[in-house]
């Protein structure tokens, strides 16, 4: 089955036969299915008046157990976004009703973000729908398909993760 990236790879073997340009064809396609792996999401998160922010935070709330409830601190780490993404994703669910922010009993200076009633109805709703659609992403892999690909897809990430940390110095001077 060809698709573009092979296009493109066909057009590189043209143009350029001195370079090796087959990582493309994993990386190509990895991010190809990225995206569209991100669209299907999106429009599950939809049927539930969500987007993937909205949802991460609702379901970062939930998995935390009883009381449901971070600081803005640990949402951010839990999402592995910046604090200000955070804070705006906060916002527009605070004003849904979805989650409330409130004082920390410990430390009055800071604040707790806890999942209220109507948030916890919401991602209860979300969440089946959620993994069906990513069950369906993955039909056609079998468990040890899935395993095997979870693996190599871990080795991408380190060895994506150490180019960086070798490189981000070079970014820097």
């Amino acid at each position: 089955m060809n698709d573009g990236v092979d296009l493109i790879l066909d057009q590189w073997r043209r143009e350029r036969p001195d370079l090796d340009a087959s990582p493309m064809a994993v990386l190509g396609r990895l991010a190809r299915t990225a995206k569209a792996v991100e669209a299907s999401q999106q429009l599950t998160f939809a049927r539930h008046g969500l987007d993937g922010g909205s949802f991460d935070v609702l379901a970062t709330l939930l998995r935390s157990g009883e009381p449901h409830e971070l600081s803005p601190l640990e949402l951010t780490q839990a999402a592995m976004v910046t604090s200000s993404a955070t804070a705006q994703r906060l916002n527009k669910l605070v004003e849904r009703g979805l989650v409330a922010r409130q004082k920390d009993a410990l430390d009055g200076r800071s604040t707790r973000v806890r999942l209220t009633e109507q948030g916890k109805k919401i991602i209860g709703e979300a969440l089946p729908d959620h993994l069906g659609t990513q069950e369906s992403l993955l039909r056609g892999l079998d468990s040890g398909e899935q395993r095997q690909f979870i693996q190599l897809l871990q080795r991408v990430e380190l060895n994506a993760r150490e180019f960086e940390a070798a490189h981000s110095g070079a970014r820097q001077r």
